[in-house]
């Protein structure tokens, strides 16, 4: 070390060892600053970076080495070989680049390590290939003592460098790596420098090889390596400065351009993107030449003034673009920048919504708030555009279809039908689906009933023809409401009051049909609307009675039980028949509670009884929709304690019509509990002979339209003979229904019918609590 300082001291110009070291400082922080660029750089820009970083270091390395030899204070002329001289400059660049990338690589004390190695083996090369290309009348000897311990020296010192700089962070990292390496180069060149010994002798220096005095070559030499390692660090600065704010308007999702004098002088990529150009299309240019207004109103540009703009291509006029400007001061003259949004996803999302808000998702038929709204409108607009007519449609055996092959399969049907309906309907109509399987057709310009029947019936053929259930299972019909405007109404409410009348005859009547409202439609309806009020409260009113039917033993005539009848006492209608009210309930779900009320209260009367007299009541099939109909029985029997086996459900053949495993599941239910099921009606069903052999009844019922013809009907007794002979076979007692003659009593006594029912044996009536001499004081003989 002290032969180092010696050698520095008193062998070299301390005017020129000074630049030297200056320039060795400059381009070592210019190798750790561009490094530090090339590690926030993108791949391609990294190598490029890196590049730089070695060739400035190396250059500046070499300037030192050439300074320092410049400075060396010799006894003997020197002269340089300049080919070799130029060879030595490239050494440490290229080792200093491999330097950089294997510790790119690595991020390892290794591969640190591995780079000071190979930035020192590289300005060692240098080092001898300059000394080499020294031209000198003297021999160069070396001692590789020497040599190897500033190698070693240098490798250290360089390696801690790099891995200062690797491993720490903030200011001090590159002070500290500036630091050791050029302590590294120091003791290298100038540790080489000791170990290198001149021997006088050898060939005489030209001077024209070194035409410039040692000072004046060295402040060329040194200027303009300086120039050089501050141009790059500058560079370096001035790309981060540009590519950060190039970066800063690509981020960002606006498209962004700056004009001068109207024209665009820059733009970034996102506009660029937005219209579909490259970005050097759009110099020089104006923004109307890309742009328009939406409204057709003039481009023109004002602070803090937004503008809803489309391209001028045609092939992008469905994008929609928000245009916002204002004045800003860029190159140091006045400017305005023009940002640009991409609104078209934002308009559709809202366009989607607004479209949602009023049309049905499955069919994208409008729905039920954009038809009342078009309703609305037909009728303000009637004195212009004439008066209209208003459909209301109900789908025939959808719910079964759904049911049957799932919802998707309705789904599709709807689907089907929607667009049916829209290819019948011209531009001047409108179809909505406001519910399940019901849509409504508005259609304007219909001058009378004739048009209308026409349209009516050009609906029913095409479900004729498209739906066609002897080819597709999943077909469906549909009944069609009708009412006009303003013939039947005059306002939205009654209109559709009026189609829904229609509409309900129309299933009524047999359905697959038109209807069209009238006033005696509407005052039917108005009735029919006014019972199911009254009935919905007749429980409560306590206007609901049970009377009781006897069911005799045919040969003797001896009561054996009685059915439970429900009667509807109104105080205002009076006695309301069932037929009138039966069937409403059952449409309406009332059933249910009713049905539930029967049951209780018959049991908790049926509990007084002599055994084994029996208690028969009906089921609607309804009630056996519910799936708990099973437990509602059997609370039924438990809080009234009547006796299972004597309990005898009645129930038609209808109920096996629908989800016939459900329903034969609770009929097992019940038969378990120990109660009878008993088949009403019988003969009057589908399937009888089917629906005897699926389910064990207890007993059958024949149909009274039957009985009352035994007597003058040969067919009809033929059909009581064949039913009474089918009991026997199945070992089932057969209960001949409507019997009020003794004729009647005869014959079926005659047919061999062992239990009958009829007025012939007594009215349903009210029951006492002591049952049995009621049923004494209801015989009856033939």
């Amino acid at each position: 070390m002290l032969n180092i300082v010696g050698c520095i001291v008193e062998q070299h110009d301390p005017w020129l060892v000074v630049p030297a070291l200056g320039v060795c400082i400059l381009g070592l922080i210019a190798l750790f600053v561009l490094h530090d660029r090339s590690e926030e750089c993108i791949e391609a820009r990294r190598r490029r970076w890196v590049a730089i970083a070695a060739i400035t270091a190396g250059v500046s390395i070499w300037c030192t080495h050439f300074l320092a030899m410049l400075a060396y204070r010799g006894p003997l002329p020197l002269g340089f070989n300049l080919p070799l001289t130029m060879v030595s400059i490239g050494v440490p660049c290229l080792t200093i680049w491999f330097g950089l990338n294997h510790m790119r690589r690595r991020r390892d004390i290794f591969a640190y390590v591995i780079a000071g190695s190979l930035t020192a083996l590289g300005v060692t090369a240098m080092h001898l290939i300059g000394m080499s290309a020294l031209i000198v009348p003297a021999q160069i000897r070396y001692d590789m003592l020497g040599i190897v311990q500033a190698v070693v020296g240098a490798e250290l010192l360089l390696s801690l460098a790099f891995y200062i700089h690797g491993a720490r962070r903030g200011v001090s990292r590159t002070i500290l790596s500036v630091v050791a390496a050029v302590l590294g180069i120091v003791v290298l060149h100038f540790g080489a420098m000791t170990a290198t010994t001149l021997v006088p002798g050898g060939v005489a220096v030209d001077p024209a090889l070194h035409p410039l005095q040692p000072h004046n070559l060295a402040r060329v030499i040194g200027v303009m390596t300086a120039a050089i390692v501050i141009a790059m660090v500058a560079a370096a600065l001035l790309d981060r400065l540009l590519t950060d704010l190039r970066g800063l308007t690509q981020a960002t999702r606006e498209g962004i351009a700056i004009l001068h004098h109207g024209r665009i002088i820059e733009v970034n990529a996102r506009l660029a993107t937005m219209l579909d150009v490259e970005p050097s299309a759009m110099i020089g240019s104006r923004p109307q030449d890309w742009l328009e207004t939406t409204d057709g109103g003039p481009f023109a540009l004002a602070d803090d003034m937004l503008i809803e703009t489309q391209p001028c291509d045609p092939a992008l006029a469905d994008r929609c673009l928000e245009v916002a400007a204002h004045e800003i001061e860029y190159r140091g003259r006045r400017g305005t920048v023009m940002s640009v949004r991409d609104l078209t996803d934002q308009r559709r999302a809202q366009r989607q919504i607004e479209f949602m808000a009023v049309h049905d998702p499955l069919t994208e038929l409008p729905n039920r708030i954009y038809f009342d709204q078009a309703l609305e409108s037909a009728i303000a607009q009637a004195d212009q555009k004439g008066p209209f007519a208003l459909l209301a449609l109900d789908l025939d055996r959808f719910k079964a279809v759904n049911d049957l092959f799932g919802h998707a399969a309705g789904d599709t049907i709807l689907c089907r039908v929607a667009a049916m309906l829209t290819s019948l309907i011209d531009e001047a109509g409108v179809v909505a689906r406001v519910g399940g399987d019901e849509f409504l057709i508005l259609q304007r310009g219909i001058d009378g009933p004739d048009r209308v029947r026409k349209l009516t019936e050009a609906i029913l053929e095409a479900f004729a023809n498209e739906m066609d259930l002897s080819r597709d299972p999943m077909a469906v019909g549909v009944s069609i409401g009708v009412s006009l405007f303003p013939q039947d109404a005059t306002d939205a409410q009654s209109l559709r009051h009026n189609a829904d009348i229609a509409l309900y005859r129309a299933k009524n009547s047999g359905r697959g049909t038109a209807s069209f409202f009238d006033q005696d439609m509407d005052r039917t309806m108005r009735k029919r609307l006014a019972l199911e009020h009254d009935l919905r409260h007749a429980l409560l009113r306590d206007q609901m009675r049970l009377v009781y039917q006897p069911l005799v033993a045919t040969g003797s005539a001896d009561v054996i039980g009685y059915e439970a009848l429900l009667r509807w006492k109104h105080p205002e209608r009076g006695e309301v028949q069932p037929a009138e009210f039966v069937q409403l309930a059952e449409e309406t779900g009332i059933i249910l509670q009713l049905g539930e009320w029967v049951l209780n209260t018959a049991c908790r009367a049926a509990a007084a009884w002599p055994a084994p007299m029996t208690l028969a009541v009906n089921v609607s099939p309804i009630q056996f929709q519910l799936p708990n109909l099973a437990e509602v029985v059997a609370r039924a029997l438990a809080d009234s304690g009547f006796p299972a086996h004597r309990l005898e459900l009645e129930i038609t053949e209808n109920v096996l019509l629908h989800d016939r495993e459900s329903i034969l599941k609770t009929l097992h239910q019940l038969k378990a509990m120990g109660t009878g099921i008993v088949m009403d009606d019988f003969g009057t069903g589908y399937s009888s002979l089917s629906n005897l052999q699926c389910f064990p009844f207890d007993k059958i019922k024949i149909d009274k339209s039957f009985i009352s013809g035994v007597t003058s009907d040969a067919t009809a007794r033929s059909i009581v003979r064949a039913i009474v002979a089918l009991g026997q076979s199945l070992n089932l007692p057969v209960v001949a229904e409507g019997v009020e003659t003794a004729e009647q009593h005869r014959m079926v006594l005659e047919e061999g019918c062992p239990q009958a029912q009829g007025y012939l044996f007594g009215r349903p009536s009210g029951l006492p609590v002591a049952a049995q001499p009621l049923a004494k004081a209801l015989r009856r003989r033939p």
